[in-house]
């Protein structure tokens, strides 16, 4: 097995990372305690040392200080060691010889259980001394390398014996002679009491980092099973007992005091180290010499003090598992936000958005599984400058969770980075981190109601920093995109044709049902596609299907297939509209082909892309959800094949399928809206012909998609 310190045991830089360094800094001023003398090797220790380490059960280590400083190992080798025997002999035949009873004494004590003739529990010298003579081995040296073997199992390298501190330890482990020697008049021991001695010595001056520690205990909080090498170093049968013994008796005669304040399963040794297991989360080691009166480290109890009271992390609070918390992750290359964008918006996009990564959050956020999001964020925001997390899947969260992601946001902030939040409601899990960025007079710019929203803010950012936007108002005709390629003079027969229209904010431009005898083009302002659905309980609700900006034309469908409006179209601020009345274009058609054959073109052209589009956005939902799992054997037909089938269709379907909540906005009377009669058809600014067939064909794939295509069907 390898010596070396893993490289993934090597510090790095993150929002743990300065939490960690923080903490260290904070209590490094603790000069109580004093340093073990009793082993004279152990004397010869400074005093300053101090090194703290986290590692989590995915395998990833945080550390700060002294933490490559090797140590002996002392008491601490005694949990490992009764996982040892466990898995050797069974739970009852060791139960039989080592008891599971808190004693109330020092670790060494002695005192034996005379009445079931066995030591009280396996972390006190006696206990841990009739775990020692277990050790399998048909020699002193076999016996040895098993020990060794059992512990660098949990380490993840190759542990050796300190043979200075082994020697100080046989020279002067008077007491524990008295105690192996008591055991074997009480017939609790059956062996020579030195050959049991020179194996237990061995165990306690084995060679450790705090590093080490961390990765061993995270082995116990991974069910066993070393989070580093992947390999097993104990049945997770019998991680329970280990720690359950930890929790009662680790830290002897401390340990109610320890679990009712810090409620983590623990265990110290005289050398100054302590371990303390989060089960599913993460394991942390701490390394400090000052010893308290109950021979723990002063320095490492209020380390694991803070990090409990901090995070929350005490055992008993209800956590679960820190597994996938990750659900999907998506760019913004592929997922749009429901804003209609220009082809030049879209190219800068499509060049750009890579620029932003949405992570679709689930499950409970406790301290393992956002610290696992809290990493994976941070890797995004290499490249990404703006990171949404779509935070609805979440059901539970704990402080740890809140600590963490805003310690996050102060670290990307520093790196001009921006973590953006959907639906992170002020009365969910999270409500006290809404809460918190309201304070703070971020929320404006952190938080929104729908990730569809982020989507756009962020969009936005992009398009402001990469393009003018000084004047967003498009009022020549030649500037519109739907008129693209059409020489002045045709364009002065459009002006003659144009209807001026302006809107003020919350005012219905088109209502679902009117009659589609205009199409619009939006000249300044934008304004906000939705629906009027009904509830279970008859109430309406208002879904967000698109929002429109300059340049943007809708109810175009009606120049193919008139009908009636299937949405309500409603101006989010102060709107100016071309108006342009199907008939009369229809008119103009018959003189001037080249019009209107220009128009279905340009439409036909916007609306391909879409679709193309459409299906970059589904392959990238299906190919992120196969991701994760692996997907029924099913026949399907492609995206495009089914749009294609399901065309027929589309000529008397409209459809808006991507909801995102809005609020209802006055209208304006029905006067003035039979004066502006317009098309409400979604603005896939084309043929929108195949919309119905897209959502067809996107019911049919076999993978659920929170996220539409950037088109909506009319």
């Amino acid at each position: 097995m390898d010596t070396r310190v893993p490289d993934n045991i090597l510090a790095s830089v993150g929002p743990i990372d300065h939490y960690l360094t923080a903490l260290h800094g904070r209590i490094a001023g603790v000069t109580d305690g004093e340093i073990a003398t009793y082993i004279p090797e152990l004397a010869k220790v400074d005093p300053e040392l101090f090194g703290i380490a986290i590692a989590t059960v995915d395998g990833k280590v945080y550390t700060v200080g002294d933490s490559s400083y090797s140590f002996t190992i002392q008491s601490i080798s005694k949990a490992f060691v009764y996982g040892y025997t466990l898995a050797e002999y069974g739970r009852d035949y060791v139960l039989s010889r080592i008891g599971v009873e808190p004693t109330g004494e020092a670790f060494n004590s002695i005192i034996l259980d005379e009445v079931h003739k066995r030591p009280f529990n396996p972390m006190v010298n006696a206990g841990a001394m009739a775990a020692a003579e277990l050790i399998k081995g048909d020699t002193p040296e076999a016996r040895i390398a098993t020990m060794l073997g059992a512990l660098s199992r949990f380490a993840g390298r190759s542990l050796h014996v300190d043979e200075s501190v082994l020697r100080s330890e046989q020279a002067t482990g008077h007491r524990n002679r008295a105690i192996a020697y008591m055991m074997l008049n009480s017939g609790m021991i059956h062996s020579p009491p030195e050959t049991i001695l020179d194996i237990y010595f061995r165990q306690c001056s084995v060679r450790v980092t705090c590093a080490d520690l961390a990765v061993m205990a995270a082995t116990f909080a991974n069910d066993g099973v070393n989070p580093l090498t992947g390999e097993r170093a104990l049945a997770r049968e019998y991680i329970q007992d280990v720690l359950t013994v930890m929790n009662s008796c680790g830290m002897y005669n401390y340990a109610g005091q320890w679990s009712y304040e810090i409620g983590m399963p623990a265990k110290s040794g005289v050398a100054g180290g302590i371990i303390a297991v989060i089960p599913g989360q993460i394991g942390i080691g701490v390394f400090s010499p000052r010893l308290d009166a109950h021979g723990h480290s002063v320095r490492g109890v209020r380390v694991c003090r803070e990090i409990s009271e901090t995070f929350g992390l005490h055992v008993f609070r209800n956590h679960t598992n820190s597994g996938a918390i990750i659900r999907r992750e998506l760019s913004g290359a592929v997922v749009r936000s429901k804003r209609m964008r220009t082809p030049k918006e879209r190219a800068l996009l499509d060049e750009r958005g890579e620029l932003i990564s949405l992570i679709e959050v689930q499950g409970g956020m406790f301290f393992g599984s956002t610290e696992r999001l809290v990493r994976r964020i941070d890797a995004l925001a290499a490249d990404a400058e703006f990171v949404i997390l779509d935070l609805r899947r979440v059901h539970d969260a704990d402080q740890a969770a809140r600590r963490l992601l805003l310690d996050l946001i102060e670290w990307l902030h520093e790196r001009d980075r921006r973590l953006i939040f959907a639906h992170l409601s002020p009365d969910g899990p999270l409500g006290p981190l809404h809460i918190e960025l309201i304070a703070r007079g971020v929320a404006d710019q952190m938080v929104f109601e729908h990730r569809d929203q982020a989507l756009e803010w962020c969009e936005n950012q992009l398009i402001s920093a990469f393009t003018d936007t000084s004047d967003r108002t498009k009022f020549s005709l030649g500037q519109l995109d739907i008129f693209a390629g059409l020489p002045r003079d045709d364009l002065r027969i459009l002006e003659g044709l144009v209807r001026p229209m302006v809107f003020e904010p919350g005012q219905t431009i088109v209502a679902e049902g009117d009659e589609a005898n205009l199409f619009f083009v939006v000249a300044r302002g934008t304004v906000t596609v939705q629906l009027r659905l009904k509830t279970e309980n008859d109430s309406e609700r208002i879904v967000r299907v698109a929002s429109l900006g300059p340049g943007v034309s809708f109810g175009e469908m009606a120049l193919l297939d008139g009908g009636h409006r299937s949405a309500d179209v409603v101006a989010d601020d102060r709107v100016v509209c071309y108006g342009f009345s199907v008939e009369e274009l229809r008119e103009v058609g018959q003189s001037h082909p080249r019009i209107f054959t220009t128009i279905l073109g340009n439409m036909m052209r916007d609306f391909s892309e879409r679709l193309r589009r459409a299906n970059d956005e589904i392959r990238a939902l299906r190919s992120s959800r196969a991701a994760q799992r692996r997907p029924k054997k099913r026949r399907m037909r492609a995206p495009m094949a089914a749009a294609s089938a399901s065309a027929s269709a589309a000529m008397r379907f409209s459809s808006a399928w991507r909801p995102a909540s809005t609020s209802p906005k006055r209208s304006i009377s029905s006067g003035a809206r039979a004066n502006m009669s317009s098309n409400a058809t979604l603005p896939i600014s084309s043929a929108a012909t195949s919309l119905w067939a897209i959502a067809v064909a996107v019911r049919r794939m076999p993978v659920k998609s929170d996220i539409s295509p950037t088109m909506s069907p009319a």
